[in-house]
């Protein structure tokens, strides 16, 4: 692809702007719970153990609701489902902070769960679409505006809940989203549902086998989850690691979450420039070690502000990790691109809404410095397999086939 060519083409588009939006307004929905975590613990009651049990509700609901939206996505395009899952996250911060008791509390939080994730799939698929129509990658930038969110929503949230109250938050927080989804309704790209190829519907080349397809694609997955259990362990528990063991103060301890969500939105949206200069192999290292180095920072952190350093180092390395692990399971050979892209996004998001209620367990025995300075260890191991994200580089032009011939 020659940089006059894709000058050519059409860089913003209502499409664009639409499903950026629903990325932005998804991560600021995410990025409001976090500040709201600590007043949520001790309004229930809860201690770490419990209020792991509170998140698993969170993430049981996002990776249940994933693939039934996955299977209407497939029968009725992404729009629909994007648009109706938007409208729902407009009354799914209040319910969580009305909740007066645990047990309703674990049902507004996994219908929370339930819609942020469903929402997650249908807005990346919509965005795939939109990068088939104006034929340039998007999809990191999609991903920044989804941490944009999450620095705004967590440092607003910060702020509200320290000047005023989690009602008055939770207010202000809905109808912010209900304008951003307003904006974006009539603009989200109408697609139809996706046709998987198949290896026989491209006979531009040898394949490798489905089995050694099937075990790459797997191996993405375990590389996404790894990468993404990080960000998890930040939103959920970076707020009150701040406040019980650094002494943070609630607007500081927000911006655990803020500062890890800012720095990585910063890079996405540089992330297509930087793997287009360096590829995408160099640019997954550099990034990995980077994360391995905040990450520990974090945990080592004799501070609160030292620790806010450590994950905004950490949000750098991390920021283009796993758009890079996805665009390279979207180009393995010998698979339908649908049903890679549906199991790495699967085990990824487990590793943002499920590992976190793990890390709950432990803290509890260990404290919350403990686990931040484990986590560069795991870091270690898509670090290893790095060279798998060779295949994110395979497809640069239409008139290529997958090979780059």
């Amino acid at each position: 692809m020659t940089a006059s060519s894709l000058a050519a083409r059409p860089y913003l588009t209502p499409e664009r702007l639409a499903v950026s939006l629903l990325f932005l307004a998804n991560g600021f929905l995410v990025g409001s719970w976090a500040p709201k975590i600590p007043e949520f613990a001790i309004r229930l009651d809860l201690n770490e153990s419990a209020l792991g049990l509170m998140i698993m509700c969170f993430g049981i609901g996002s990776l249940c609701a994933m693939p039934l939206v996955g299977l209407l996505i497939s029968k009725s395009g992404s729009r629909m489902p994007a648009l109706v899952l938007a409208a729902m996250t407009v009354t799914s911060l209040p319910l969580v902070t009305l909740a007066p008791s645990i047990w309703t509390a674990a049902i507004a939080l996994f219908l929370f769960g339930a819609v942020i994730g469903g929402m997650d799939v249908a807005m990346n698929a919509n965005a795939v679409e939109v990068e088939k129509r104006l034929d340039r990658a998007i999809m990191s930038s999609c991903h920044g505006f989804w941490s944009l969110g999450g620095v705004a929503g967590a440092t607003l949230g910060g702020v509200l809940i320290s000047f005023f109250d989690v009602h008055v938050h939770a207010l202000v927080a809905s109808v912010m989203i209900a304008v951003a989804i307003a904006v974006a309704w009539t603009r989200v790209l109408a697609d139809s549902p996706p046709v998987h190829e198949t290896p026989r519907d491209r006979p531009d080349g040898p394949r490798p086998g489905l089995r050694d397809a099937g075990a790459t694609v797997w191996l993405t997955g375990i590389i996404c989850l790894i990468m993404m259990t990080p960000e998890g362990a930040t939103l959920d528990w970076g707020a009150l690691y701040l406040r019980q063991e650094l002494a943070a103060s609630p607007a500081l301890s927000g911006l655990a979450f803020g500062a890890f969500s800012g720095a990585m939105a910063l890079m996405r949206f540089l992330g297509d420039l930087v793997r287009d200069r360096f590829g995408a192999v160099m640019t997954f290292r550099v990034s990995a070690v980077l994360a391995m180095i905040g990450l520990g920072a974090a945990g080592l952190a004799p501070s609160a502000e030292w620790a806010v350093a450590g994950f905004a180092i950490a949000g750098l390395g991390l920021a283009n990790t796993v758009p890079i692990a996805f665009s390279a399971a979207g180009n393995l050979p010998g698979l339908p691109q649908g049903l890679a892209i549906s199991v790495v996004t699967f085990m990824g998001y487990s590793g943002i809404l499920f590992a976190p209620s793990v890390i709950g367990f432990i803290a509890e025995h260990t404290g919350f410095a403990v686990i931040y300075m484990a986590l560069p260890v795991f870091v270690a191991i898509p670090l290893a397999f790095s060279g798998l994200m060779r295949h994110a580089d395979r497809v640069q032009d239409p008139g290529l086939d997958r090979a780059g011939h």
